[in-house]
């Protein structure tokens, strides 16, 4: 399954909007019956569309208060050296997100912490020794204005619009007719 149609669109919106929903329910929300809808949710499953259903934890409540974009740069680019360093950084509970970068830095991270001092600590006991590490400069979270893992649809659902406007615009087949005898 690799081409998607309404009926997918409007099940991983619905989806990431509430990855709790029953089946019933949610093809009561896209407008299919319970099978077809139970078979198209594993069909997008297996092909990967959909990676996984989880909890969504408030930092704050569980006493992570600070969020720490930190740019950290390595000593050299080289393809082993940087392998080594990523998996270092995998396997640092407190990175919860990382990217690989372009301009200045190599990566940046996001890292979550109790507060200013043990992200302090954090920083100079982990991030500073990581294998490669030539330097770190770090941006606090002041306050969160958007944070959502739903991605934008919109630019697929033009597509389907895109296909059957083409479709119907296509001329119908010509009937011949036929005698007999």
């Amino acid at each position: 399954m690799e081409t998607l149609d309404k009926f997918d669109l409007a099940i991983l919106n619905e989806l990431q909007a509430n990855g709790r929903l029953s089946n019933a329910e949610l093809a009561s929300r896209v407008g299919l019956s319970a099978a077809p809808c139970w078979r198209r949710v594993r069909a997008l499953e297996e092909s990967g569309f959909i990676k996984g259903y989880r909890a969504e934890i408030d930092r704050h409540k569980i006493g992570l208060g600070v969020l720490a974009f930190v740019r950290l740069d390595a000593d050299r680019n080289a393809g082993d050296v940087l392998r080594g360093l990523e998996e270092a950084i995998r396997a640092i509970p407190e990175v919860v997100s990382c990217h690989y970068i372009s301009g200045t830095g190599t990566f940046e991270l996001q890292v979550v912490s109790r507060d200013l001092n043990s992200f302090s600590q954090f920083a100079r006991d982990v991030l500073i020794n990581l294998p490669n590490v030539k330097d770190l400069h770090t941006s606090f979270s002041l306050g969160e204005v958007k944070a959502s893992s739903a991605l934008p649809l919109g630019h697929l659902a033009a597509g389907i619009g895109a296909a059957a406007a083409t479709q119907s615009a296509s001329p119908a087949p010509r009937q011949t007719k036929t005698k007999t005898k």
